[in-house]
């Protein structure tokens, strides 16, 4: 949920910082954001009840941002601006800051809010592919803990099940 939280929060200051008011890009990607990370929040509120619904709300939180990463690129293309290699020192300095002990939206703040629109495109694409890779490896462990454990649903049929035996 951080990471979406920080996308989501850099995101409202990217779009207020280089695009007009009434573009209709704006609300779209910080829709894109925000709905990254409240279907992160609902789907883990979901996960006492249902893992099908937390995991099919934590790929509606994925789209979202995949999305949203759709409208970075588009931004760096119509800019005529170059997208950053896996392998840069960029890239490679904003995966380190991820991997601090205390990241958040205040480690990227000052970036967003003072370098040119490429950067912090770059920046925010790099932030979107750190968090769709968090989605993911939630979304197989969930997956592979249904398939093992089953739902709440087949837990407490099976825990009724076994309560009647006990009970013959």
């Amino acid at each position: 949920y951080q990471k979406s939280l920080i996308v989501y929060d850099c995101t409202v200051i990217f779009c207020r910082r280089f695009f007009t008011k009434y573009d209709r890009t704006v609300d779209q990607m910080v829709q894109a954001a925000r709905s990254g990370k409240q279907n992160i929040i609902e789907g883990c509120m979901a996960s006492g009840t249902s893992r099908g619904t937390e995991i099919r709300l934590l790929g509606v939180a994925r789209a979202s941002l995949e999305e949203l990463l759709e409208d970075y690129h588009d931004f760096l293309r119509s800019k005529n601006c170059e997208l950053w290699s896996n392998e840069s020192e960029q890239v490679g300095y904003i995966r380190k800051q991820a991997r601090g002990d205390h990241e958040s939206f205040d480690t990227y703040r000052e970036f967003i809010e003072t370098r040119d629109g490429s950067t912090c495109a770059n920046i925010l694409i790099c932030l979107v592919h750190q968090a769709n890779y968090l989605l993911d490896q939630q979304i197989r462990r969930l997956e592979k803990d249904f398939i093992n454990n089953g739902g709440l649903r087949e837990r407490m049929y099976k825990a009724r099940s076994v309560n009647r035996r006990n009970d013959l």
